[in-house]
């Protein structure tokens, strides 16, 4: 006795059509963007190679070293901005697919998930511009200097080209200009000042928006406290500038 099909419901039927051709709409993306990405990438490359870029940022006057950054500041900065730095191979696949899903939630390009390793590379390379064709060359780079260098000198890099907002660029040019201090005498306060402020300089300057920049400062901690970098009694005493 044969026995009878069941009939597939039509709605679902639809549903599995349409997440078949979303599906395939987002390899076709990813394929093209990342062609053309790659491009962008070899194009920057061939123009000046990313050991050429990195000897002129390591001879920059005013080049602060990894041994010269206090120990607050690293753990701060890597909180904040890329909490897996010390793990990921400079793209972080789950930061990456948190900000899609909150880029087509919110129908905007708002959230990016780039790492340390991308930015500097963005920084070294390319524009600010937010393009998808950029993100994926930013990440071909990263990969290369994922290759070629080590997480403290990729660190080191980093934080020496950042922008800290007031025109100043790199760890030393932000410590001295805000604090009037260099980067190895600075408090732990300070340090997660200056860790705060690469997100979005001009909203969190400490000259412009003061209240916007304690804001911040909570932040950081607060990122710091949910590493468990530090602890909530220590995020509250480094608060009050003790």
């Amino acid at each position: 006795m044969r026995r009878k099909r069941k009939k597939k419901h039509p709605v679902r039927k639809i549903f599995v059509s349409l997440f078949s051709i979303l599906l395939c709409l987002l390899l076709v993306s990813c394929v093209f963007f990342g062609v053309k990405g790659y491009k962008l990438y070899q194009k920057a490359v061939t123009e000046k190679s990313v050991n050429e870029r990195v000897k002129e940022i390591q001879d920059m006057d005013g080049f602060t070293l990894y041994s010269d950054l206090p120990q607050f500041y690293i753990d701060a900065t890597i909180s904040v901005e890329d909490h897996r730095f010390e793990s990921h191979f400079g793209i972080d696949l789950i930061a990456i697919g948190r900000a899609a899903l909150k880029d087509i939630r919110e129908m905007s390009f708002v959230q990016g998930g780039s790492t340390i390793t991308q930015q500097l590379a963005k920084n070294m390379l390319f524009t600010q511009e937010k393009r998808l064709e950029r993100k994926a060359a930013e990440a071909f780079a990263a990969l290369e200097l994922e290759s070629k260098y080590t997480k403290e000198e990729i660190f080191e890099l980093y934080v020496n080209t950042v922008y800290f907002g007031n025109a100043f660029y790199g760890i030393r040019q932000a410590a001295v200009g805000y604090f009037g201090k260099e980067p190895s005498e600075l408090s732990d306060y300070e340090c997660a000042v200056l860790a705060g402020l690469p997100n979005a300089p001009s909203v969190y300057s400490l000259d412009e928006n003061k209240e916007l920049a304690l804001q911040r400062v909570e932040q950081v901690l607060r990122s710091m406290v949910r590493n468990k970098i530090i602890t909530r009694e220590e995020a509250d005493r480094i608060e009050l500038g003790d």
